[in-house]
């Protein structure tokens, strides 16, 4: 379970840089998205582990 929120983490911050960061200007709103929904899927995964424990 750690893997996949690490995972989420790494793929959330990447389309952080495209998206905050103007590298792909056309993809920036579909960038921001889909940084929104690997934030809250890190979190869930986050909270599952520490419930899990």
């Amino acid at each position: 379970m750690l893997r996949w929120t690490i995972i989420f983490l790494v793929i959330a911050i990447i389309a952080a840089l495209f998206g905050f960061g103007g590298i792909a200007a056309g993809a920036a709103s579909i960038a921001k998205i889909i940084f929104f929904i690997f934030i809250v899927l890190f979190v869930i995964s986050l909270i599952a582990r520490l419930v899990k424990k």
